[in-house]
């Protein structure tokens, strides 16, 4: 009996520089490298910047450290946090939602993971020397389209994630993700250091930072709403889940401050490695996929030097994807062996095997011309269904439960308590401002989020 109960024992990180390495690592993820400083850009520069830290501050933040006090209170899983604070059912599908959005995310991010494993290889092969758009279109049409090569790349990420949470918390995420995030750091100011000194880079520096309130319409302060809300991993379970895992004297409004600002600064980091070099060459910025495995080795390629910061780039960005990708699976890992009572091991196991059977038709359905790009699920590919459903319906309407459920069903004293480290925080005037917004700003806000991704607004 002793053996199996000590089988369970929770793990937790050593300290708080792994705990903010590891809920880090959750929040840094592909949209960095590409989304967020495309979209700062895009619609107005310094004046979207304003725009999202103000939602991070409404929206981002309450979300965010509702789900470190629950998990941290309830030291559970996603689901079984909520089944130990209530013990009404209805409150349990949060957990379930966390669990579902997990799955889907992971469904189609692994498809995108891979590719970007595919691309660190082609990179040193020397495959973008003197590279061309018909080229570079070329190798990422080949790259996506399989129907060998996209299944075996999603299965090397898988693997590689897999095989670093079978050491479980202490040796497997908390020593990998403090090694990875100052490598990841250090990668994107070289290829900042190398973007900046390009001829035009200034045109880069003025496309990201430029203020510029005339662009701003009710398109980019939704834009600017939902960002902040699903950069930070909000919604499913991973936040929860990596706070269960919190030490005891943990600040979590710390924290979660740190977390958003640092995650903040890699985004614009990476901007600046990326548009100074585009502008540098009069190429267009774009968004998504082509920015990503198209623009960059072609930029590259006609930098000197290219060669090699095309390698690093496409490892810092693997980096972003394998740490992102390790937070999601541990929601999955640690419902199954405290729900489930299995180990550790089996628990991984199955994760990635199912991972790998939904996340294959992703694959294999990214690109119009790929082998099951025909078959619609409400109209969608199997990539588009996974990535809408989860981003779109369950990721804000799980968020937007969270609030309701912390700032109204919970006992504030209880959120006081664990919040203030049972009153050895003097910070009373935060916890104040905190149930403010939990109860009658954030709330308003989310559903606002969740009205317009589903087009209602």
């Amino acid at each position: 009996m002793k053996n199996k109960k000590m089988a369970f024992e929770r793990e937790r990180f050593s300290t708080g520089l792994a705990v903010f390495f590891a809920t880090l690592s959750s929040t840094v993820g592909l949209g960095n490298i590409w989304k967020f400083p495309y979209l700062t850009g895009k619609y107005g520069g310094g004046a979207f910047l304003i725009i999202y830290f103000l939602c991070v501050l409404f929206v981002a933040l309450p979300v965010m450290i509702s789900e470190m006090f629950i998990g941290r209170r309830t030291r559970k899983n996603a689901i079984g946090a909520i089944k130990t604070l209530t013990k009404k059912p209805f409150w349990k599908i949060i957990g379930y939602m966390g669990i579902v959005s997990a799955f889907f995310i992971l469904f189609f991010y692994s498809a995108v993971a891979g590719w970007v494993y595919s691309y660190i290889f082609k990179a040193i092969s020397g495959l973008f020397k003197d590279a061309t758009m018909d080229g570079v279109e070329s190798i990422f049409g080949q790259t996506v389209t399989g129907p060998l090569p996209p299944i075996i790349w999603q299965i090397v990420a898988i693997a590689v994630v897999s095989t670093i949470l079978l050491f479980g918390v202490k040796k497997g995420i908390e020593r990998i993700t403090k090694l990875l995030m100052p490598v990841l750091l250090i990668l994107i100011i070289i290829c900042d250091i190398r973007a900046l000194l390009l001829p035009g880079a200034m045109e880069g520096i003025k496309f990201l930072f430029n203020v510029d309130f005339s662009s701003v319409t009710k398109e980019v302060v939704l834009m600017a709403l939902g960002l902040s809300f699903f950069k930070l991993s909000l919604g499913m379970g991973t936040i929860i889940t990596y706070g269960s895992y919190f030490t005891a004297d943990n600040n979590m409004f710390a924290t979660s401050g740190k977390v958003a600002l640092a995650d903040t600064i890699v985004s614009l980091l990476a901007g600046l490695a990326i548009f100074p070099a585009v502008f540098s060459f009069g190429m267009k910025p774009e968004q998504g996929p082509g920015l990503l495995f198209m623009t960059i080795p072609l930029v590259f390629s006609k930098i000197p030097l290219g060669g090699l910061l095309v390698v690093l780039f496409f490892i810092l960005t693997a980096i972003a994807a394998t740490t992102a990708m390790m937070s999601i699976f541990e929601v999955v890992i640690t419902f199954i062996t405290e729900e489930q009572k299995l180990s550790r091991r089996k628990a991984v196991i199955i994760t990635a095997v199912i991972v790998m059977v939904f996340g294959i038709p992703s694959a294999l359905s990214a690109n119009s011309t790929s082998l099951l790009s025909n078959i619609k699920i409400f109209g969608l590919t199997f990539f588009n269904f996974f990535d809408s459903v989860s981003s779109n319906i369950l990721l804000p309407l799980g968020g937007l439960l969270i609030v309701i459920f912390v700032g109204y069903f919970l006992n504030r004293q209880d959120v006081a308590q664990e919040l203030s480290n049972k009153g050895t925080l003097k910070n009373g005037g935060l916890i104040k401002a905190y149930l403010f917004l939990l109860r009658f700003i954030t709330p308003i806000l989310l559903l606002i989020v969740f009205l317009s991704m589903i087009g209602l607004i």
